[in-house]
């Protein structure tokens, strides 16, 4: 019962202060063991992460063949689209023509016939 304060402080203190520090000194141990990676462990992980990107460039790979599909199938179809309508076109105008053709035919026919009458 000797000391610099009453006895129950001596003893309280230095149990709690060495157990403290055992906790912490455990959660140091424990934290750097967890942080640690066995060599199968770093392999497994850059497998994965290998998948991983493999398969992500498939995918954009994917995504960018199937755009030029699609973008190959607009234009040929733009194109078939086009070509009917040219050739709709070619047809309407000889048609046209064919009947301007006749109108002229029959004109220059009615007007050939007047000037015959006429004399």
């Amino acid at each position: 019962m000797h000391g610099y304060g009453p006895p129950h402080t001596i003893i309280r203190g230095k149990p709690m202060n060495i157990t403290k520090g055992m906790a912490i000194a455990a959660g140091i141990v424990a934290l750097a063991a967890c942080n640690k990676k066995s060599p199968v462990d770093n392999q497994a992980s850059q497998v994965e992460a290998n998948a991983e990107n493999h398969a992500e460039n498939v995918s954009a790979s994917a995504n960018n063949e199937a755009a030029n599909i699609m973008n190959s199938a607009e234009n040929r179809a733009n194109a078939v689209k086009n070509q009917g309508e040219n050739e709709a076109a070619a047809i309407k105008n000889s048609g046209e023509n064919k009947a301007d053709a006749l109108r002229n035919a029959a004109d220059n026919k009615t007007a050939n016939s007047s000037e015959n009458k006429s004399k």
